[in-house]
């Protein structure tokens, strides 16, 4: 995963220190939480190889940190497995302080007033 140079260039070593492939993939699926992903695209979109990435989801799902159905995979939504998790919380503070915070007002005022097509009508 790559870093702009003005991170590159403020911030300390140990801060830098890769994410292992399993802190990644999970940090993804966290980041994108609604949605669930083929192998292949997840390690398109963190720069690691399919096979590594293919493992790590593996092991994740051991850990019943990730659920699996056909060749989709998607982060668990069971919040305390995944706050249990050190790897979960280190990848979350990398992401955060690349990316910034989530603002949620910012994304309410950008949401849609009608629910997606998808989204049966529950009334």
């Amino acid at each position: 995963m790559s870093i702009d140079r003005d991170t590159f260039e403020n911030t300390d070593e140990d801060e830098l220190a890769d994410l292992s492939v399993p802190d990644q993939v999970l940090g993804f699926l966290a980041a994108n939480e609604h949605r669930a992903f083929k192998a292949r695209e997840i390690a398109s979109q963190i720069g690691a190889d399919e096979g590594a990435v293919s493992t790590a989801l593996s092991r994740l799902k051991d850990r019943n940190l990730v659920e699996h159905k056909a060749t989709y995979w998607a982060v668990t939504d069971d919040a305390e497995r995944l706050d249990g998790y050190s790897g979960y919380e280190r990848a979350t503070d990398l992401f955060n302080e690349q990316l910034g915070d989530e603002d949620t007002e910012s994304w309410r005022e950008h949401a849609p007033s009608e629910p997606h097509p998808s989204v049966e009508n529950e009334q």
